[in-house]
């Protein structure tokens, strides 16, 4: 039989759906050759005891990642791993709850975004603080208030919901507290892949590391009036559920007012940037989260069967976040290369600018992730939409597709592909 090969598997399935022994040996002989040799893929595995993996092995975490053990034939070569999960991340856990994380240095290709993961139960706050970095934040389960002050002087307090996002820039000060009745998780991604949730500036640290008489003229107070702060830092901890939110308002009112672009946007609940029988797209950029001055995100739906079609990001890369359902990427890189894994709720994906890469939606219910990019503007690239609004003679030409088919190409870029 002619040798298989990912280009073979490829055309035999374009020309007919169900490959057979034929339709392979047709498709290896085919005019457009074979340029990603030497061929990759169970299917050209002649001895397929060589296919078992004796081990030794942990079946449990190997099925998490099924398709890394039998990759497409169209998988080609390799590149740095851009799959992660929080499920994997040691968690923190003091009086109040628990955070985790995936940085850099755990998660070795993501250079523009750390990420964290933390939950709040009901009273308890992730201690006042800033950070070196940005913080942006999106909310996945329940309620949780939020404080921050600006650079000069305006505060803003305000409650958050699952599907909302705070953008807290770098150094302004804030604070985060659960609500009830049952607190809060979320997810935060720092513009930078080394910044930790663990090495943050605490209030609590700097006093005390500060002289008590510096301390008393800085705040114009005896001396005595700091002899119970905390001596270690709290980080996190449980306090009382605070008050009606009017009345934190109130009392954090500045003569300067209030900051002029909200540090909360309501992602969830805004109209779809598109809308398919695919899914949807909503996307939150500096254009309308004025205050995301360097982060921009978009929250992505496919339906069963659907798919994120193929596509680039000419500005960033692309951090994501699985929130629902079952999701398998391919991303295609030179070499040529291309990776395929699978994604569940609490996975972690990677893109590196540029690189081409789709979504499949393999599961029965709704895929739900994030998209989330280290620059002030969402932009994307659409092959569809290049294909279609290139002249058709010179995409026959390189593809050697009849113009016909070209012409059924979508021209709109339809973000979400429906089955």
């Amino acid at each position: 039989m002619a040798k298989l090969s990912r280009r073979s598997v490829l055309a035999a399935s374009a020309a007919g759906g169900m490959v057979t022994a034929s339709a392979v040996a047709r498709a290896a002989g085919a005019v457009f050759g074979d340029p990603d040799q030497p061929a990759e893929g169970a299917v050209n595995v002649t001895d397929k005891r060589a296919l078992v993996d004796p081990g030794p092995r942990d079946d449990a975490l190997a099925a998490n990642e099924k398709i890394f053990l039998d990759p497409p034939a169209t998988d080609v070569g390799g590149m740095p791993q851009f799959w992660a999960s929080f499920n994997l991340a040691p968690k923190r856990i003091q009086d109040g709850g628990w955070a985790r994380e995936l940085t850099q240095s755990d998660f070795a290709i993501s250079e523009t975004i750390s990420g964290v993961n933390m939950r709040l139960g009901t009273g308890a706050i992730r201690e006042m603080h800033w950070h070196q970095q940005a913080e942006w934040a999106v909310v996945t389960y329940g309620h949780c208030r939020i404080t921050i002050l600006d650079q000069l002087g305006r505060a803003q307090v305000a409650d958050v919901s699952a599907g909302d996002l705070w953008y807290f820039p770098p150094g302004l000060p804030h604070s985060l507290q659960g609500l009830g009745p049952d607190g809060s998780e979320f997810v935060l991604a720092f513009d930078n892949g080394h910044s930790s949730e663990f090495n943050t500036l605490l209030v609590t640290d700097w006093l005390a590391h500060t002289p008590p008489d510096v301390l008393a003229r800085n705040f114009g107070v005896p001396v005595e009036a700091f002899k119970n702060i905390p001596l270690t830092n709290r980080w996190m901890f449980q306090g009382k559920v605070p008050g009606p939110l009017a009345e934190d308002q109130k009392a954090v009112a500045s003569p300067q007012g209030a900051p002029p672009n909200s540090f909360v946007f309501r992602l969830s609940s805004m109209k779809p940037n598109k809308r398919t029988k695919g899914g949807m797209v909503q996307i939150a950029d500096s254009t309308n989260f004025k205050a995301a001055s360097n982060i921009a995100a978009a929250l992505v739906t496919v339906k069963p069967g659907g798919m994120r079609e193929m596509h680039w990001h000419p500005n960033a890369d692309e951090w994501q976040y699985y929130l629902k359902g079952h999701a398998r990427m391919t991303v295609f890189n030179t070499g040529p290369a291309a990776v395929t894994a699978d994604f569940h709720p609490g996975d972690v994906g990677y893109v590196k600018k540029s690189l081409g890469h789709y979504v499949e939606n393999i599961g029965e219910t709704d895929l739900v992730f994030l998209e989330i990019f280290r620059t002030a503007k969402y932009e994307e690239i659409s092959l569809s939409d290049w294909l279609t609004h290139t002249p058709p003679a010179m995409v026959a030409a390189t593809l050697n597709l009849d113009p016909a088919v070209i012409a059924k190409f979508p021209r709109d870029i339809p973000d979400i592909v429906p089955v």
